[in-house]
């Protein structure tokens, strides 16, 4: 009856009728904002007789780039995807993937360049040599190629094969560098997924609303990225000033305000505000209401994963157990792997239903210096923000959780060298954590007692993408509900939420009422009783 009588109201306030007749304002903004979809260029590329040279690698390519972007080059180095480096944190706490900054994936880069860098927006940070301040290194065409024939080869540093190469079953083959070269445009969805939709080693594998389903999406996927809808690349939303593209990394937020284009129209459009304003809803109706405390993706993502699996949990304390004194590889549901010799324990998940926090756009994260309770869960990065933070929303989040290496007496989270070539301490050819967790900690220059254990440990990604159609979004009782609802208490306690929580103004009203009501007909049937024995 409570949950009846609650979607009741729900259905009142949200003024269904109404919204029938009118267009809510908030998608009538976002027709305005996004009016014009089609990119305009001042340039055909083809045409530049510095692109019809004989180039035979990337760097000859970005040096042909440079002559007329004279400034780009050092515009990107100013920014995270090539320092790796949070902009906004003192260069001594040393947080961002270049620095000693965790996850609970694959861990950390410290001697692991070659494999992890195959995502750099650069060519041949192999080791500590690596040149930041080399120009020819930037990687123009990973960003600005469109014939999608441009790859990386996954263990190079970032640099393409030069000649024939196998990696598992896929065939690289060198670029065409005058074809790819002579293509360069805006950074479409293929561009910006290359990398972003296969983070973490594979498809899917850490974020968990980024996935190559993006590539080609339909509207029950993303409304806005629907190939045959609005079509939205990356760089739609994630706007672009001197090469920095608008979006959170580790503290720093994707935007300081919730700022509209009617306001300013020359903000970020990174944010659901900025195109659909700050009371998207019909005048009057409840969910503008809840605008300064839930974020919109709370509503308008019920779950993330819906077409590809996402890793959610994966314990290295397995590893290294081989069959036939071979390393081997068990698939389990959805063709992925549960059990890789080199890798231990995973399980993969869809339609997965988000876990929510109080967020104001900024994460915390540990590194490899910070001290940690392995008695809990340790958390490797955590959302900041709390219900009296006016830029905090209740947000939703992947929780991926791991069972990783950690350094028993000094209770600090380590660094495993994981990739390496034959002869090395690398985990994946010596299958000897000691030694692997040694060389990492030695490359990161932090010490390590040789007293390894493995502790639980969690990772957030907050989730944006994946925004369903208005008829998919969370309805009402899966959160103001007392069982099994959406808003775990544990995570967003401290206040009353109507439907979850028991007492509060409003059921306290509703008693009042019930026993108001109650106590009104005793003593009217009273007073009925008593005049009647009058007569």
């Amino acid at each position: 009856m409570r949950t009846l009588g609650l979607v009741m109201a729900c259905l009142a306030c949200f003024g269904l009728e109404s919204a029938r007749a009118e267009e809510a304002p908030g998608r009538a903004m976002a027709r305005q904002a996004t009016a014009d979809t089609t990119p305009w260029i001042t340039t055909n590329h083809a045409d530049h007789d510095i692109l019809k040279q004989n180039f035979t690698s990337g760097s000859e390519v970005t040096k042909a780039c440079l002559t007329c972007h004279n400034e780009a080059g050092s515009q990107v180095m100013q920014t995270i995807h090539w320092t790796w480096r949070d902009p906004d944190s003192p260069e001594e706490e040393k947080i961002g993937k270049a620095g000693l900054t965790l996850n609970n994936f694959c861990i950390s880069i410290h001697g692991n360049e070659p494999r992890c860098t195959s995502c750099h927006a650069g060519y041949g940070w192999k080791d500590k040599s690596f040149d930041f301040t080399d120009e020819t290194k930037i990687d123009c065409l990973v960003c600005h190629e469109q014939t999608g024939t441009y790859k990386k080869f996954p263990t190079m540093a970032g640099l393409p094969v030069d000649k024939p190469k196998k990696f598992g079953k896929k065939t690289f083959t060198p670029p065409e560098w005058n074809t790819v070269a002579q293509s360069v445009a805006r950074p479409t969805r293929k561009n910006c997924g290359t990398c972003h939709f296969f983070g973490g080693g594979g498809d899917g594998v850490k974020h968990g609303d980024l996935d190559s389903s993006l590539f080609m999406p339909d509207n029950a996927l993303d409304v806005h990225m629907d190939a045959r809808g609005k079509n939205f690349d990356c760089v739609r939303c994630h706007t672009t000033v001197a090469h920095d593209i608008a979006g959170r990394s580790y503290r720093t937020p994707a935007f300081e305000t919730r700022t509209s284009l009617v306001e300013d129209d020359l903000a970020h459009k990174i944010s659901c505000e900025s195109c659909h304003t700050a009371t998207p809803h019909q005048k009057g109706s409840k969910p503008n209401d809840h605008t300064d405390t839930v974020a919109c993706q709370t509503c308008h993502i019920p779950t993330f994963a819906r077409e590809k699996p996402t890793k959610m949990w994966w314990d290295w304390s397995k590893a290294g157990v081989k069959k036939e004194g071979k390393p081997y590889v068990e698939n389990g549901p959805y063709g992925k792997p549960v059990y890789m010799t080199k890798k231990g324990d995973m399980r993969w998940e869809k339609n997965v239903t988000p876990e929510y926090f109080w967020f104001n756009g900024s994460i915390e994260t540990l590194t490899a210096r910070d001290t940690v309770d392995p008695s809990a869960e340790i958390a490797v990065n955590r959302p900041l923000g709390e219900r009296d933070d006016p830029n905090a929303r209740i947000f939703p989040f992947k929780v991926h959780r791991a069972r990783q290496p950690m350094d028993a007496q000094a209770k600090n989270l380590v660094i495993p060298h994981l990739f390496g070539k034959k002869g090395s301490d690398a985990y994946w050819k010596t299958y000897d954590w000691n030694r692997a967790v040694a060389s990492g900690m030695e490359h990161a220059g932090l010490p390590f007692s040789g007293d390894l254990a493995f502790a639980e440990t969690s990772y957030v990604f907050p989730i944006t993408h994946m925004v369903a159609p208005k008829e998919d979004t969370v309805a009402c009782a899966e959160c103001h509900t007392r069982e099994g609802g959406r808003m775990s208490a544990a995570n967003l306690g401290g206040f009353y939420m109507p439907g979850r929580d028991t007492g509060g103004p409003l059921e306290a009203s509703g008693w009042a009422l019930v026993l108001a009501s109650f106590f009104g007909v005793v003593i009217h049937g009273t007073i009925r009783i008593l005049a009647r024995q009058k007569r």
